[in-house]
């Protein structure tokens, strides 16, 4: 994609982190934005911030989870600017412990959240970008977890590799067709984010919240190390690069790429795979 002044991007999970670096990003391309996040005011708040950096941008509540919820996004996509050229699958939840653990409620949510949410709006997105005709774009953003799976990441790990089997079969299916659309899969390792206080929004409609199963000193150790990783405005102008470049695999550790390297080495051979990072 080469132009991108005066069109329109939907952004997902875009009151804050990645979601809000890569609508700021966008924003500054000139282009038309679309935010859409389930946290009301923190929302509020980013479309205020580009609006006062001299952004068009929208701020729609949306609940990922929910075909509706995605199909009223698009709606008002629609109803304000016209089209849709770029779409980024951003929004995201934390889900940790050992997968026989979880409750039915953590894996609804989890996978509701980090893989039906994309599922829903490629589905809803994608036939209105086919049929405009112009260039477009969708993102993904995955995780460094779908190719090098850690143990004890629960339901979360589960969901990326679904999000990366989505993009590629996306990615292929734009090409077989012939559609003006790239497809970019961000895989990063630790960001500096808040998604692990994602239990904030946890939703009412799925009962009372459960306990937490993280161990408590992984966690504060977690919250360490991403209070100085990578910050998400660096990864944003590597995913805006990754849309000019038509590029699908958006990785942004190479430090990761000796473990996704032995992974994909166990395959081919058939052997038992190590322990990440051992």
């Amino acid at each position: 994609m080469e132009q991108f002044e005066g069109k329109t991007a939907v952004v997902t999970g875009a009151a804050s982190g990645m979601g809000l670096a890569l609508a700021s990003r966008l924003a500054d391309a000139k282009m038309r934005v679309v935010l859409a996040d389930v946290e009301v005011e923190p929302l509020k708040r980013a479309e205020e911030a580009l609006l006062e950096r001299g952004g068009d941008v929208l701020a729609v509540e949306t609940d990922v989870r929910k075909l509706d919820s995605i199909e009223n996004l698009h709606a008002k996509a629609i109803d304000a600017y016209g089209k849709v050229h770029v779409l980024c699958n951003n929004a995201g939840v934390a889900s940790g412990g050992a997968l026989w653990e979880q409750t039915p409620e953590e894996w609804e949510w989890a996978l509701g959240v980090n893989l039906w949410g994309f599922a829903h709006a490629v589905r809803t997105f994608i036939p209105g970008m086919i049929a405009h005709g112009e260039e477009g774009h969708v993102v993904n953003t995955c995780s460094v977890g779908a190719l090098i799976p850690m143990p004890f990441g629960g339901a979360y790990n589960v969901a990326k590799a679904g999000v990366l089997a989505l993009s590629e079969t996306l990615f292929l299916e734009l090409k077989v067709t012939e559609a003006r659309i790239g497809v970019s899969v961000l895989c990063p390792g630790l960001m500096n984010t808040n998604i692990m206080d994602s239990a904030r929004n946890w939703p009412e409609d799925l009962g009372p919240r459960p306990s937490d199963k993280r161990d408590p000193a992984e966690v504060v150790a977690v919250r360490e190390m991403m209070a100085s990783a990578m910050s998400t405005d660096a990864v944003a102008e590597g995913v805006f690069n990754a849309i000019r470049a038509d590029q699908l695999y958006v990785l942004t550790h190479p430090e990761y790429d000796s473990m996704i390297r032995e992974r994909m080495d166990a395959i081919l051979e058939r052997r038992n795979p190590a322990l990440p990072g051992m």
